[in-house]
């Protein structure tokens, strides 16, 4: 796959989480430099965290406009059609869940390609998709999904190791991000929507 196809997959998964990350700063009643902190951090963090591990310098999110006018639009969208974004449940969830897809293909592809480890594709492919989430939600208050019982990272790992397979040719590379997508984002949606959920450790009573 070309350079330009994982630069439109790192953009829409960027929409994705600044959406989420903004609807969720809506929520707090936060105001507009609070949204705007949040729908970055959402969209940008885990990206950013990301290429600081593979010594990508300086990280994208941070020099590359585009990523600024996506948030920005982000938040208007969500300003001026909160009602149309509401219809949805539990939009941020939503939202989110379709971002992580698209950043667990391709934060697993870019931090391949940089060190050519299949180990920290996967890490930095969970990374990237779950990172900006965790930022959103230690900053809105709520307990990080990647850290309860709810199937969040588990669903990213199968997104980063589907797109490593399309990276090291044991399954087509043109229809490994589409799979990782696809796969990623369908079990994050039908865990929430079927209430499935990793096994706790009960606490003694």
């Amino acid at each position: 796959m070309n350079y330009d196809f994982f630069h439109y997959v790192d953009l829409i998964g960027t929409f994705a989480f600044a959406i989420s990350g903004a609807l969720a700063a809506i929520n707090r009643n936060l105001d507009i430099f609070g949204v705007f902190v949040i729908s970055f951090l959402t969209a940008c963090g885990g990206g950013v965290i990301r290429d600081i591990c593979i010594g990508s310098f300086p990280p994208v999110g941070l020099v590359n406009i585009e990523y600024l006018v996506i948030v920005i639009l982000s938040i208007f969208l969500c300003a001026f059609f909160q009602r149309l974004l509401l219809r949805l449940n539990h939009p941020t969830l939503f939202f989110d869940a379709i971002g992580l897809g698209f950043f667990a293909s391709f934060g697993a592809h870019k931090a391949y390609f940089f060190t050519g480890s299949s180990e920290l594709a996967i890490l930095l492919g969970v990374v990237t998709a779950v990172g900006g989430g965790v930022l959103r939600d230690t900053l809105t208050t709520t307990i990080p999904s990647v850290l309860t019982k709810e199937i969040y990272a588990s669903a990213a790992i199968s997104g980063a190791i589907i797109q490593l397979l399309g990276e090291k040719n044991i399954i087509s590379p043109a229809l490994a991000p589409w799979l990782a997508i696809l796969i990623c984002s369908s079990i994050r949606l039908l865990s929430l929507r079927f209430k499935w959920n990793l096994p706790s450790i009960k606490q003694v009573q």
